[in-house]
């Protein structure tokens, strides 16, 4: 549904950079810093995007100001608006992707690599042929710098992977399933509750604090999981499930669907309701009007924005 209709005819295109910077942000005085404006004028672009919505969009809170359920509702059709005109705009503000010649560098994770690098790399074959990729494994206190310095361009995973105060936008969400060693003879088909507590498990995150690990959620209610191992890699989880047939793990399916080609290991629905975490690229204020790294953006975004489970 085309949240906006036909309001896009009328409404101004420069409020809506001011509405995605206090999305994101939730503070006028922030968002008028990396707009480059005055804190006045965006109080004032604010009070336009009311007037026009017909909706107060951002209530004050203790913790900010904090989008109503109109304006989360208008962020999605929002955000395609400014991405098609930015396309738009790209090649003529000097960014041309059939002649350039320049490396981009992406920061991910192991998952990261196994989900975006195959296909990425084809797109950018395609359609940028004198550019290279590098591929960067930045601890998560490091990737905001790497961003800020140029070091890398974007930097693609999940909210856990990189801190708050970059922009970002949501590429696609991914459900988890639990993967079990073929040969553990004490789960059958499917796996239990109580079977699923009482087991040992192995666990992802790249800080290395549990509360960080990505399937954290499933430890928020009464009961807790038996956690054995905290690793920042989940591409060696089914090895070590391979050779300790006695641990689980909850990976994301499109993980655990590669995994099960192990043929020690098999993937069984996981017995507690775990939500999808949303996958998602991330990127520096100082590049947001970059005609290359828009560019880069761009690809990225439509290279998965039809990933559907």
């Amino acid at each position: 549904m085309n949240i906006l209709h036909n309001e896009t005819a009328e409404l101004d295109l420069n409020l809506l950079p001011v509405f995605e910077a206090l999305v994101r942000v939730r503070n006028v005085s922030r968002a008028a810093e990396e707009l480059g404006m005055s804190q006045s004028a965006v109080s004032h672009a604010l009070k336009r995007l009311r007037d026009f919505f017909g909706d107060t969009l951002f209530l004050k809170t203790g913790s900010g100001m904090q989008p109503t359920p109109r304006a989360l509702q208008l962020l999605a059709p929002v955000q395609a608006v400014m991405d098609t005109v930015r396309g738009e705009l790209l090649v003529r503000e000097g960014f041309d992707p059939a002649s350039a010649r320049r490396s981009f560098g992406v920061c991910l994770t192991d998952m990261g690599g196994l989900i975006f690098l195959p296909r990425l790399i084809a797109r950018l074959r395609l359609t940028a042929p004198g550019c290279t990729l590098r591929a960067l494994q930045v601890p998560m206190h490091q990737v905001a710098g790497a961003l800020e310095s140029g070091e890398a361009d974007l930097a693609l995973g999940s909210l856990h992977s990189v801190p708050e105060g970059l922009f970002q936008q949501q590429l696609f969400t991914r459900s988890f399933v639990t993967i079990v060693n073929r040969g553990n003879r004490t789960i059958g088909e499917s796996l239990s509750r109580e079977r699923f507590f009482a087991m040992e498990h192995i666990v992802v995150s790249l800080s290395g604090r549990l509360e960080d690990a990505y399937d954290a959620v499933i430890d928020q209610g009464l009961e807790k999981r038996r956690i054995y191992l905290s690793t920042p890699h989940f591409l060696t989880v089914p090895m070590i499930i391979e050779q300790n047939p006695e641990l689980i793990a909850t990976v994301p399916r499109e993980l655990a669907t590669k995994f099960a080609s192990y043929k020690s290991i098999r993937m069984v629905e996981t017995p507690v309701k775990v939500p999808p975490f949303g996958i998602r690229q991330f990127w520096h204020p100082r590049v947001q009007h970059d005609a290359a790294n828009g560019w880069l953006r761009s690809l990225v975004k439509q290279t998965f924005d039809t990933d559907v489970e």
